[in-house]
């Protein structure tokens, strides 16, 4: 999952804007997105990535079994149904902005999304404010299963005095155009009849993932 799904989403987030949409102009960029992550050390996997695996537990008051009581699980399976990783893009936009890439099975949420967390502005206007300054703006991109986009922005509340509060503005596919978007697997089909590889990774691009 790593390898495949969550690096060709890491590589499209990343990439620079391609002169066209054409296949090969796009899969190019993304070549070059991912041969500039920064290769891990043993001591930066130590400190930068994190694994693990699900045990039996409670689930909205239903008893789960965990993964290695799971069907046709080794009883000593030491493979994780979890990884987070702190990555870097060694490239002029993204030096020192760190990329954190997160999958698991049995999450309390089941969802693919992107967040993107802008730098906080200086807080020097509202230094006097009681209380903290919310957090900085957050743009949620929503791939499944609500495709949409939300913005989380901070907005001062109606009224004379000065009060900020988060507040989010929220786009849905769905609800905007009466219809959700073609399946991933739908889409995927139709672009390999219809001959387009934009979406396809490209040889290169699977070694430079791997």
């Amino acid at each position: 999952m790593v390898q495949n799904h969550l690096l060709q989403i890491l590589s499209l987030v990343a990439m620079e804007p391609p002169p066209s949409l054409a296949a090969e102009d796009v899969r190019g960029e993304k070549v070059k997105a991912l041969k500039s992550i920064r290769a891990m050390t043993p001591e930066n996997v130590a400190k930068q990535v994190v694994r693990g695996q699900y045990f039996a537990g409670t689930v909205n008051d239903e008893s789960r079994v965990g993964y290695r009581q799971e069907e046709k699980v080794d009883a000593e399976s030491n493979v994780e149904t979890y990884v987070a990783l702190k990555l870097f893009i060694d490239n002029w936009r993204w030096s020192g902005v760190p990329f954190y890439v997160r999958m698991g099975k049995r999450l309390p949420k089941k969802a693919t999304e992107i967040s993107v967390h802008f730098k906080d502005a200086p807080g020097v206007l509202f230094s006097a404010l009681p209380g903290r300054v919310p957090d900085g703006n957050v743009l949620v991109i929503r791939i499944q299963p609500d495709e949409g986009i939300s913005l989380r922005i901070i907005s001062n509340l109606p009224g004379a005095s000065l009060r900020m509060e988060p507040v989010k503005m929220d786009f849905h596919y769905a609800s905007s155009f009466g219809k959700s978007s073609p399946e991933a697997y739908e889409r995927l089909l139709l672009d390999c009849m219809a001959g387009d590889a934009t979406l396809f990774a490209r040889r290169d691009e699977v070694e430079e993932a791997w």
